[in-house]
């Protein structure tokens, strides 16, 4: 018994090392990949480890369900995660990860009537059970929001209010269960359900321009309920691997707060393209004459550039121009022209979009240039070519006070000598407001599909 217990610690202790590992090496773009299935051969370890060295009372039909469980589950989530475009990635991460919460919140709902009595394992399961419903409901409304299921924030009567008593009211009935060694399995759903209710009324008044946030947010919550469930069960590699994952989504959260200057408190209370930031679109939808280039005059004035920095934006995912935008960094490079790409934080619609997006057509990672360290090349480049983009590049972010993105760090395009823009039309971005780049004397707006433009100017290029 003891041997097979060491040999079984052993493997977790495999387990949790290449989460370690696989966590840290997804921190490059580069190793990225490489980390992802370290990680995933740990998860696969721990899994069958957990499965073959268990020791105890055991119904054979429980292996038949669990290997008919991991069958279905293998199936399905590779099935979708094969067929989705890189658009979908960012909701199919949001349906993942509620999947995730609701298997914490599954486990709460079981493992309760076996452990009444035993209050720091009922405290355990409670809390388990309300974060991982949160996180499920949560990652279920973000997942329509994305999809476009629910393209516009819904906006209850003193939502704030209504949010904090039915959150207040959850963690006094979970306290009461706890502390009161509450039996009642009626209990247990009723406080199931609301933990689902508070989920809901959480993510559905936030905007698409928190959607980042969002995701990173209910991430970490999704983690802290694996980690309680490891806690329960007294399971290491549960409770690193939620750990793991609840401080690196945690970590994410802030990061992201800190590339839109918004304080977490003003995502989860309030939504950019509301209140003040409809009146923004509207003060400045006059600010100025819009001035218009083609495919073939924007062609001339790449060709004759020396230094051209590209930014993606979700309208190059939505166009599908990964691989076309990549052809066109390589014509230039032929011509003799340096190429990067400046990639916003909050580019897209989750953390590290359009490294995703551009690494699939196998762009050189080293042209890969976050914010911090390309801003600064922009007053010495010849022409920036913006594809998709819109609240990262807006100056208001530095010239008006009243903006909802007033202090959001952006990309400084506005230093460059000629810009670019891309865009199907006038419509603003995520925030709902105007961008007052595009009025600028040095830009020229290109509209139209992103790949259809993109191919025409490869073909333009290519002639000369």
């Amino acid at each position: 018994m003891m041997t097979y217990l060491f040999s079984l610690e052993i493997i977790y202790l495999i387990a949790s090392v290449t989460y370690i590992v696989g966590l840290k090496m997804l921190g490059h773009p580069e190793t990225a990949r490489k980390g992802n299935l370290i990680a995933a051969f740990g998860m696969t370890l721990a899994i069958l480890g957990t499965i073959f060295l268990f020791k105890g009372e055991v119904q054979p039909k429980v292996y038949y369900l669990i290997a008919g469980a991991i069958l279905i589950g293998t199936l399905f989530g590779w099935g979708i995660a094969k067929k989705v475009d890189m658009t979908k990635m960012p909701e199919l991460v949001s349906l993942f990860n509620g999947m995730g919460g609701a298997s914490a919140a599954l486990i709460g709902l079981i493992e309760f009537s076996h452990y009444t009595g035993d209050t720091i394992s009922v405290f355990t399961i409670i809390a388990g059970m309300i974060i991982g419903s949160i996180s499920f409901s949560g990652s279920m409304i973000a997942w329509a929001k994305l999809n476009g299921t629910m393209n516009k924030p819904v906006r209850l009567p003193s939502y704030n209010i209504l949010n904090n008593v039915v959150l207040v009211g959850i963690l006094g009935f979970g306290t009461y269960i706890t502390l009161s060694g509450a039996e009642s399995q009626l209990y247990l759903y009723l406080l199931f359900l609301a933990a689902l209710l508070y989920g809901i009324l959480f993510v559905i008044p936030i905007g698409g321009a928190d959607m980042p946030v969002v995701i990173s947010l209910l991430n970490s919550f999704t983690g802290l309920a694996a980690a309680f469930a490891g806690f329960l069960y007294g399971n290491m590699v549960m409770l690193t691997g939620g750990i793991l994952v609840g401080s690196a989504g945690t970590i994410l959260t802030f990061a992201m707060c800190d590339a839109m200057n918004r304080p977490l408190s003003s995502v989860i209370f309030g939504a950019f393209g509301e209140g003040s930031a409809g009146a923004g679109a509207a003060k400045k939808s006059t600010q100025g004459n819009l001035k218009k280039t083609t495919p073939s005059d924007a062609a001339i004035l790449m060709n004759y550039a020396n230094k051209v920095i590209i930014v993606p934006g979700y309208g190059l995912a939505v166009a599908q121009a990964q691989h076309i935008i990549h052809e066109l960094e390589l014509l230039l490079e032929e011509k003799g022209v340096e190429v990067k790409y400046a990639i916003h934080p909050v580019a897209g619609r989750m953390p590290g979009h359009m490294n995703v997006l551009l690494a699939e057509t196998n762009v050189d990672y080293d042209k890969l240039i976050e914010m911090e360290d390309i801003n600064s090349d922009f007053q010495n480049t010849d022409a920036v070519l913006v594809v998709g983009a819109n609240d990262v590049v807006n100056p208001a972010a530095h010239n008006d006070p009243q903006s909802p993105i007033y202090g959001m760090p952006i990309l400084d395009v506005e230093n460059a000598k000629t810009i670019i823009i891309n865009k199907r039309s006038m419509n603003p971005g995520y925030a709902g407001i105007e961008n007052e780049l595009f009025f600028n004397q040095k830009t020229s707006m290109l509209f139209g599909d992103a790949k259809d433009v993109l191919t025409k100017l490869v073909q333009e290029l290519k002639t000369m």
